[in-house]
């Protein structure tokens, strides 16, 4: 039986902890939620009506009848009110809006530079949100909650960065709170890599409850799912791989202003770095990995062996989480199988094989939907949490 009699802003019907319930969109009659709580049909029936006042709960048909009239079944209505994603990168935007499912309605990307300040940007995003909301012809009134990811640590509690090395002007800036100047809802935000975990999950592991997303780019990082909760850790760092130190990078100074970090070692530039100093024209980490598309030998050598030192470090992780899935993702993923070959290379030679035996090291399927499609789910967790149904409820 599940206890969900705790009353709410709602009054006393309790219809927020009812709605939990109903949030799988699985159809349920009013007797199986009464059968499943312990409650009583008449209490069902005002907690029901309540969600449908609210249009978060529709019928969708009615159930095989044992005599008399079929009774009829309850579902989420995802079409009922829509959130705002945000994947704010280092030089580049999406902007998503989604129903309380998370499909996409509509989606835009911009070029922007976050360098520019969280004014600016913060600005061309509610602009951009009531371009995308019009575009769908949804209404700002419709709109519940709003997710956003950000290049750098955040402090989740307050929605605030915390010195974020390419975010110059942003650190502990108030964002949920200058964004609510604008758009009078909750805003969610949290680091990008956090957020891509988020969405890799829902995309393409929705019944893993203990994943890890390993976002490869400019810098290293990942977002760790355990018991099917996201992990933030006490100061919101969980997961900050790319500053453990690997023994073959002795003596290499990181931005961080160690020396021997995963990141100096085997991020896009890293490679790049190498891949200059054995006399090969390479810029970028873009640049690395077109030359791998092409099958430059060096190149898929150098990424290889990226893959490897990134294994170095998840081997520690595999031991201390016992992930089932390993997704990786940044821009480096683009260089397919030799990264990842790596990667598999040393966990699984290296992690005990219980550890393993089990466990999908995978190139990501969302890709670069994964932080948009993240931010959404941060979004609408919010809004069909007690707490956010209940906020409509008060509206």
């Amino acid at each position: 039986m599940v206890d969900i009699s705790r009353g709410s802003a709602l009054g006393t019907s309790g219809a927020s902890e009812l709605f939990q319930l109903l949030r799988d969109g699985r159809p349920r009659t009013r007797a199986e939620l009464a059968t499943v709580t312990g409650l009583a049909r008449s209490t069902i029936a005002t907690r029901v009506d309540s969600l449908m006042a609210l249009g978060l709960v529709s019928p969708v048909g009615d159930a095989l009848s044992t005599g008399g009239r079929p009774p009829s079944r309850f579902a989420l209505n995802p079409s009922a009110r829509v959130v705002l994603a945000a994947d704010l990168g280092a030089s580049h935007a999406t902007l998503a809006v989604t129903d309380l499912s998370g499909t996409v309605l509509g989606e835009l990307r911009e070029a922007i530079d976050i360098a520019s300040g969280p004014e600016a940007v913060l600005s061309w995003m509610v602009e951009a949100a009531g371009t995308l909301l019009a575009r769908i012809d949804r209404s700002h009134d419709e709109l519940v909650a709003i997710g956003i990811g950000v290049p750098g640590p955040v402090e989740h509690s307050t929605g605030r960065p915390v010195n974020p090395p390419i975010m110059p002007g942003w650190d502990r800036f108030d964002v949920p709170g200058w964004v609510q100047q604008h758009l009078q809802v909750p805003v969610l935000v949290d680091n990008d890599v956090n957020i891509m975990a988020l969405g890799e999950r829902a995309f393409a592991w929705p019944n893993a409850e203990h994943l890890m997303f390993v976002k490869i780019a400019t810098g290293i990082g990942s977002g760790v799912i355990s018991s099917g909760r996201l992990q933030r850790g006490a100061q919101g760092i969980a997961g900050d791989i790319g500053h453990v130190q690997v023994a073959r990078g002795v003596g290499i100074p990181c931005h961080c202003g160690n020396r021997g970090c995963l990141e100096a070692l085997a991020s896009g530039p890293a490679i790049a770095r190498d891949l200059r100093k054995a006399g090969i024209d390479v810029a970028t980490g873009s640049d690395v990995v077109d030359l791998v598309k092409r099958g430059n030998i060096e190149a898929i050598q150098a990424v290889r062996q990226a893959g490897r030192d990134i294994g170095e470090v998840l081997t520690t992780a595999v031991s201390l989480i016992n992930p089932s899935v390993i997704a990786i993702g940044g821009s480096m993923a683009r260089a397919g199988e030799h990264l990842i070959a790596g990667v598999r290379e040393i966990v699984y030679t290296r992690s005990m094989p219980l550890a393993t035996e089990h466990l999908s090291i995978v190139q990501s399927s969302a890709a670069e939907h994964a932080a948009v499609l993240g931010a959404s789910m941060l979004a609408i967790h919010h809004a069909l949490s007690p707490e956010g149904v209940d906020a409509l409820a008060t509206k």
